[in-house]
């Protein structure tokens, strides 16, 4: 047999076994798409001014300052870099336009945006999403400033807030099916103060070391066939 031959009959199982990889590579990865698992929960904002940022502490420990406005939105999101952001704009001018200034207390423009009905709990609907001016005491945490506005509100026992004005009225931070929809009685992650925030789980999809196996495994067989071919 001639080296361009011999190279030919190598180059075949080659690339059946390289095509292989590719295909459980796709599949692995399809499956982790397919069952990738939201959270249904009010997510927390600070607004700086045009935007809105996720607030990197829960509104029981955060004590804004006058004049700040803060969001809470009602969603189902996969984590904090995908969490859905309030649909009013962080404009205090605009909400506490009709709530003065008084000595001794601070105004904290609120945005409460309880979603829209794909992300409702079975059987709720969402109430509009609306703006209220808190006026409260200088050292009050955002916590204090939403009650002031929006009771009833509703807490788990690790201070994750769970409904506001009543909505939802049940559940808290539960995960959601990618597929169907439903919920599972599991919670996202969250600060030690309870400010949400609802990480992927692990088991959400492959991982990387069994990606890697699989790819280790193949490159074995790719091994063994060079080596068989050598021999002959």
């Amino acid at each position: 047999m001639s080296p361009s031959q011999a190279t030919a009959r190598l180059r075949v199982p080659l690339v059946a076994l390289l095509a292989a990889l590719v295909a459980a590579s796709a599949v692995l990865l399809g499956a982790g798409s397919a069952e990738a698992a939201g959270y249904r929960y009010w997510s927390f904002w600070d607004g700086n001014g045009k935007n809105w940022e996720y607030a990197t502490q829960g509104p029981s420990l955060l004590r804004p300052d006058d004049g700040a406005v803060q969001g809470f939105r009602f969603a189902v999101s996969e984590d904090s870099g995908d969490a859905a952001q309030p649909r009013r704009a962080p404009d205090f001018g605009a909400i506490c336009a009709d709530t003065p200034a008084k000595d001794g207390q601070k105004r904290v423009a609120l945005v409460i945006d309880p979603g829209t009905a794909a992300d409702a709990p079975d059987g709720e609907k969402p109430p509009a999403p609306r703006t209220a001016c808190a006026r409260v005491a200088p050292d009050a945490s955002s916590a204090e400033a939403l009650a002031a506005v929006a009771k009833p509100l509703r807490y788990d026992s690790s201070a994750m807030l769970c409904a506001i004005s009543g909505y939802p009225k049940s559940g808290c931070g539960e995960q959601v099916s990618g597929e169907d929809g439903s919920a599972k009685p599991s919670a996202p992650a969250r600060t030690t103060d309870g400010q949400e925030k609802a990480e992927e789980e692990d088991g959400g999809g492959p991982s990387a070391g069994l990606l890697v196996g699989v790819a280790a495994v193949l490159l074995l067989g790719v091994a063994a066939v060079v080596q068989a071919r050598r021999r002959r």
